[in-house]
């Protein structure tokens, strides 16, 4: 039997062009199990955890407890998974929340406004201008109107002082976001980001340093996530088609793949300006993910360095095309993951021991790399792929379907496989008389949330054929 490959797969556009298939609803882990020195597990599924007022906008964990944006309202939100209404911010998108010693910052609609734990307000100084952006550093609350950048007074949070307005200045495009780490101030321009000290003083209170300036920038507001110690962030630099960057002192790395690039520029450049970038840090990944319209792209640093090639997947909660992923804003809570709908009012849970989403079936698919033979031809005898079956059926009968390509673009007739319900461990998927191939040829595999199962290899009988002169 042969091993192939399945961490990533490849298929073909009429570009001419090869493309990379990466996983769908399957998180690829590269951990040796004497099978292969990686498998697929399904992606955690969502199920209900609690209700609001309206979709999900953004959310925070302070002093104990969660608090989200739903349609227009502040909620809190208890362990039990009860909604409290406290107030209304207004505003539509996402939403910024950060918080200081005593109180939480809301950003949104243009505005800023406080919750101090028993009452919300609006911050109501003229001077303060529209809110773009907001971030709480060394005492202040600083906030960003595209053009410059306001703090408020340290002894009066409400209060601003139009001599204190700062500015980044290496650039003319307009800041989309501001972000502290360790006690420095990001501001992130469409092309540039500038860093900014604290030197005190009685005019703006932060200096900037010449030497960390990076000649890229974020595409939108919420396209910017700390991750691994700096920032990611969607965007590039002049004259440049947006990517996924690395932030470093004066620099940046790639962190998106040609593929990843290739989709993004499907995508316009609005639509791309309402991305939203965020991370997560669980069970050994560290996963940074990218809210796109209709589906989120997810990048494992952790299983990246341990493959030696970066690590992407895809999620969305449809079933068989894919549709916008309906976890968001995720937030470690009351010992789980919680996660926000941004497509309805459901706050969710994030669980591994099923992966449909608040109870809908959803789709999985992943590929193979090219078959080939040296040029010779091949008859596939047998496909087997080994999993972990009969954990969970939701289904009446959890299934698993197939289709190769000979020119990675055009499928043959799909060929299904009963996946074992729960109690058959000992179940074996496997599809024999599977065809032959001149050149070469490429396998997929779709199933659903119904068939949750992880798949460590996909093992091939396959007989090679020589043809004699030019193969003909």
């Amino acid at each position: 039997m042969t091993a192939i490959p399945i961490l990533n797969g490849v298929y073909a556009d009429q570009a001419p062009d090869w493309r990379t298939r990466y996983p769908r609803n399957m998180v690829a882990v590269p951990k040796a199990q004497g099978i292969s020195q990686g498998y697929l597990r399904p992606a955690d599924g969502i199920v209900l955890f609690g209700t609001g007022p309206g979709v999900d906008r953004g959310g925070i964990e302070w002093n104990g407890v969660m608090y989200r944006v739903m349609g227009t309202k502040l909620c809190s939100v208890s362990a039990g998974g009860s909604v409290t209404v406290l107030g209304d911010v207004g505003g539509v998108g996402q939403v910024t929340l950060d918080y200081g010693f005593d109180r939480l910052a809301i950003a949104s609609g243009g505005r800023l406004y406080y919750w101090n734990g028993s009452t919300l307000s609006q911050v109501t100084d003229t001077d303060l201008g529209t809110v773009v952006d907001m971030q709480w550093v060394a005492g202040y609350y600083m906030t960003t109107d595209g053009t410059y950048l306001i703090v408020t007074e340290l002894n009066d949070p409400t209060a601003v002082n139009p001599l204190k307005y700062g500015s980044a200045e290496s650039d003319p495009d307009p800041i989309k976001a501001v972000r502290e780490l360790r006690n420095e101030v990001y501001a992130f321009g469409r092309h540039t980001i500038e860093v900014f000290e604290n030197v005190g003083g009685d005019n703006f209170p932060f200096q900037r340093i010449e030497e960390a300036q990076v000649p890229r920038g974020a595409i939108g507001t919420h396209a910017v996530s700390e991750f691994i110690g700096s920032f990611a962030f969607l965007g590039g630099g002049k004259n440049e088609a947006p990517a996924v960057w690395l932030m470093q002192p004066g620099d940046s790395t790639k962190l998106s793949t040609r593929e990843i690039d290739q989709v993004l520029e499907g995508y316009t450049e609005a639509q791309l300006a309402d991305v939203v970038l965020e991370s997560r840090v669980s069970k050994g990944h560290l996963q940074l993910y990218m809210h796109l319209p209709d589906q989120c792209w997810i990048y494992d640093a952790a299983a990246s360095k341990a493959a030696g090639e970066p690590v992407w997947y895809s999620a969305d909660s449809g079933l068989g095309e894919p549709s916008t992923y309906r976890a968001r804003s995720l937030v470690w809570a009351y010992d789980r993951w919680l996660a926000g709908d941004p497509t309805g009012p459901g706050i969710g849970e994030l669980v591994t021991n099923r992966s449909d989403h608040f109870g809908a079936k959803i789709g999985w698919e992943f590929g193979t790399l090219m078959l080939f033979n040296g040029g010779d031809g091949a008859v596939v005898h047998e496909l087997e792929l080994i999993t972990l079956p009969g954990r969970v059926a939701l289904g009446p009968e959890p299934t698993i379907w197939t289709s190769y390509s000979l020119d990675g673009e055009t499928w043959s007739q799909e060929r299904p496989k009963a996946a074992g319900k729960q109690g058959q461990r000992a179940k074996r998927i496997a599809w024999r008389r599977n065809g032959d191939m001149q050149m070469y040829r490429t396998q997929r595999f779709r199933g659903t949330s119904d068939a949750h199962l992880s798949i460590a290899a996909l093992q091939a009988q396959i007989e090679p054929l020589t043809f004699g002169g030019d193969g003909g």
